[in-house]
């Protein structure tokens, strides 16, 4: 019996070094993607490409949050993960104030910028659903950290093809279409990943 409780113990001591080290790979790129990203974003005047940098800025610190829940308890992983959903709204919500100054001060965005950026984000994004793919059944933890990752992609395929619909029609338009559609996929994700930590607090 001992030897059994041993093999279990040393099971989750694996699995969870497992995941604090995909977690600080992630963590690391998307830090390094929101720096990347933002800079761009204000140089090429892009609301969608701020966007994205605000998705991997919030996905940076999810991750960090990720990282200390990993040893934790499954209620207190379940408080982070609604945590983690509230980040995720307020991001949303930065979105929607940057949507609402380029309304009031309307601008043609750098469709070259927007294209090229969007594709570094997208291999940058890419690689880090690669490393959370075994993870994504672990627990609630590492299930919002997925959908995190999982919403990135979606993120960066809209803002090349909004760079498309700004070089095509030569206006701001696409840019702002596409970068409340981020809004909105942000504000369900938010609403998904909450729920979920409701359920687990309530079980």
């Amino acid at each position: 019996m001992a030897g059994l409780c041993c093999e279990n113990n040393c099971a989750v001591d694996a699995l969870q070094a497992r995941q604090k080290g995909t977690l600080v790979k992630v963590l690391w790129i998307n830090a390094a993607m929101f720096l990347v990203i933002i800079a761009a974003a204000f140089y090429g005047r892009s609301a969608a490409l701020f966007s994205d940098s605000l998705d991997n800025l919030g996905d940076a610190l999810t991750y960090g949050l990720s990282l200390y829940a990993v040893s934790r308890s499954t209620q207190v992983k379940a408080r982070i993960a609604f945590i983690k959903g509230g980040l995720i709204f307020l991001g949303a919500s930065f979105v929607v104030g940057q949507i609402v100054w380029k309304l009031i001060h309307p601008v043609v965005p750098s469709y070259e910028v927007m294209g090229i950026f969007s594709l570094l984000g997208l291999g940058a994004n890419g690689l880090c659903l690669w490393l959370l793919w075994r993870h994504r059944a672990d627990d609630i933890n590492m299930r919002s950290v997925y959908e995190c990752s999982r919403n990135d992609i979606a993120s960066n395929l809209s803002v090349f093809l909004a760079a498309g619909g700004v070089w095509l029609f030569e206006a701001g338009w696409p840019d702002i279409v596409v970068a409340a559609g981020l809004a909105a996929l942000l504000l369900r994700s938010s609403g998904r990943v909450m729920r979920g930590a409701m359920r687990e607090l309530g079980a």
